[in-house]
């Protein structure tokens, strides 16, 4: 890349000791727009925990793993992209892990027994989280648009809900505002 590539793509400049803001390249804002479309149909990071079944959570997280394993291989190691693919990575190792899956298989018969479902619900809480921060940082980055299923998981949507209800005038979210609160 020569230094008119360089200059084209920063925005601004920070100070007092230093910043610097840039346009990222085309090829790192494809690859995490593909990552974030691949993410949207997987359904263990956004369905209710109520409904999932453990080994169809288990055979989609061995699929986002590949998945992301493969768009490490192809984007620069020291990018921001890389190091949040990696961070998912490693939530989906340890959601694995905690499940007992071994080598990306569960021997038929030898997986745990999920009588108390809020273990699998804090396995899923879990991996949530660690992939909700790193969406939301991928979303901003690149400029990336998400689905409004994988949305339920980034940071801060429910103060951003609650600012809605407060503010609105629809009958129904005042309903639905005094609801939630007496449950509490």
């Amino acid at each position: 890349m020569n230094s008119k590539e360089i200059l084209k793509r920063i925005t601004g400049i920070s100070t007092p000791i230093f910043g610097i803001s840039w346009n990222p390249d085309n090829t790192e804002r494809d690859h995490a727009r593909e990552v974030i479309a691949f993410l949207e149909d997987r359904r263990v990071l956004y369905n209710a925990c109520e409904i999932e079944v453990p080994e169809h959570c288990i055979d989609s997280v061995v699929q986002i793993r590949v998945f992301l394993t493969e768009r490490i291989g192809k984007i620069d190691q020291d990018s921001e992209l890389s190091m949040s693919l990696r961070a998912m990575r490693a939530a989906c190792r340890k959601y694995l892990d905690r499940m007992g899956v071994e080598n990306d298989w569960m021997p038929f018969c030898s997986h745990r027994s999920f009588n108390n479902r809020w273990e699998l619900h804090c396995f899923i809480g879990e991996m949530r989280g660690v992939f909700g921060i790193h969406i939301a940082k991928i979303a901003v980055t690149y400029g990336i648009d998400v689905e409004s299923d994988l949305t339920s998981i980034l940071p801060g949507l429910d103060s951003v809900h609650e600012t809605k209800l407060n503010h609105s005038t629809d009958p129904s979210a005042k309903k639905a505002k005094r609801v939630r609160n007496i449950k509490r």
